[in-house]
């Protein structure tokens, strides 16, 4: 009798104790999410001390990915990080880069317990920041938000392990999946909700892209543009392969305030690139494709990009580029906005000449979440 009460007293215990490292956790990815967009190269990384029960510290990686989320957290501790546990969304660093080894940190702060979400595919830590610690004597315990954590530091694996950044397909379409009117003409598909969750999403990437034939059609500003975020613009990118770019459009006019790449051939004309440059943007040179129609090649572009540090990758169209990602097989997240209205046979399709299904229905994709904003809905696809 005695015995089954321990055992059900213990059981108790286990149980309030898994709880509430999976409240912790939770938390730490929060606040890991507050840094996305703004810490690149570095990951956003969240972290949380709790010691006997009580949050005494909270972290994430900060603007420019320094300082780190676990360093962060424990100046906040302060002395109550003594004898307390962290919880982590990524394995701290164990290497020397631009700042001290995070695993350090979170052995003189005299932690005695870390539960870290995921190991760190870096080479450069792959697994000895967890060593470190627990040559320290530091309990480690890994794999509690495992699958979250991938998801919200993919842009970080996918460079690690591609040398190129998560790539993010944003499409609005609408009823009858057109993205625009006939002959190419811009056309309302969704509604403010939409549009203020486009602005969000902006705000927690990198760098956004969009192809020439776009910047034409729309002379878009690619910025966010909800109230007290503009800081948080993403990088704009353009594909232009002749350097067509106006001097005019509000992209080079903004250049000086939110930065502007222009992804060009190393066929386009060097006077061209030099006005652009003059405006305040950086014009990069990439290979182009060998097969007709002529075109940037995707994956110089993407590599290019993640050389400059960029993770997550916003791609927002037209058509055209939309197409070519999808057909190279180089978009990782889908965000599918539709709309109620159609637009009618003559309107652009969202992928040319493909059909919206090779996404929605194709097997190499899932759905992660769907919610209705006011008369549109948003389903967001992943990889499978």
């Amino acid at each position: 009798m005695i015995f089954r009460i321990l055992e059900d007293q213990f059981a108790q215990k286990s149980r309030l104790s898994k709880a509430a490292d999976q409240r912790f956790m939770a938390l730490a990815l929060a606040l890991g999410r507050r840094g996305q967009g703004r810490t690149w190269p570095n990951p956003a990384v969240g972290a949380v001390v709790v010691r006997d029960g009580v949050i005494v510290g909270r972290g994430w990686t900060q603007a420019g990915g320094r300082p780190h989320a676990e360093p962060e957290a424990l100046r906040r501790a302060g002395e109550a990080a003594r004898g307390a546990t962290l919880y982590v969304t990524l394995e701290p660093c164990s290497h020397v880069g631009k700042s001290p080894p995070c695993a350090d940190a979170v052995i003189a702060a005299g932690i005695t317990r870390v539960v870290s979400a995921i190991e760190d595919p870096n080479p450069e830590v792959a697994g000895q920041g967890h060593a470190r610690l627990r040559a320290a004597g530091i309990t480690v315990d890994i794999g509690l938000g495992a699958a979250e954590a991938a998801r919200d530091h993919a842009g970080h694996f996918r460079r690690v392990r591609d040398k190129r950044p998560h790539v993010i397909l944003k499409l609005a379409v609408s009823a009858d999946d057109k993205i625009g009117a006939a002959g190419r003409r811009p056309v309302a598909i969704t509604g403010e909700a939409a549009k203020a969750r486009v602005h969000l999403l902006r705000a927690q990437c990198d760098a956004i892209l969009v192809g020439i034939g776009t910047v034409q059609a729309d002379d878009p500003e690619l910025t966010c543009r909800l109230p007290g975020m503009e800081a948080r613009s993403p990088i704009r990118v353009v594909l232009d392969r002749a350097l067509r770019l106006s001097g005019t459009s509000r992209l080079v006019h903004s250049a000086r305030e939110t930065p502007l790449w222009v992804m060009t051939s190393s066929l386009a004309e060097a006077p061209a690139a030099m006005k652009l440059g003059a405006a305040g943007a950086h014009v990069m040179r990439v290979a182009t494709t060998a097969t007709p129609p002529p075109g940037l090649d995707l994956l110089s572009v993407l590599h290019a990009l993640s050389e400059k540090g960029i993770t997550r990758l916003l791609v927002e169209g037209g058509a055209r580029v939309a197409s070519s990602f999808v057909s190279a097989d180089l978009v990782d997240e889908v965000w599918l906005l539709r709309g109620p209205h159609a637009v009618g046979a003559n309107g652009v399709a969202a992928l040319e000449a493909l059909p919206l299904s090779v996404l929605t229905g194709s097997p190499a994709f899932k759905v992660r979440a769907s919610e209705m904003l006011e008369k549109d809905s948003l389903t967001i696809y992943e990889r499978a």
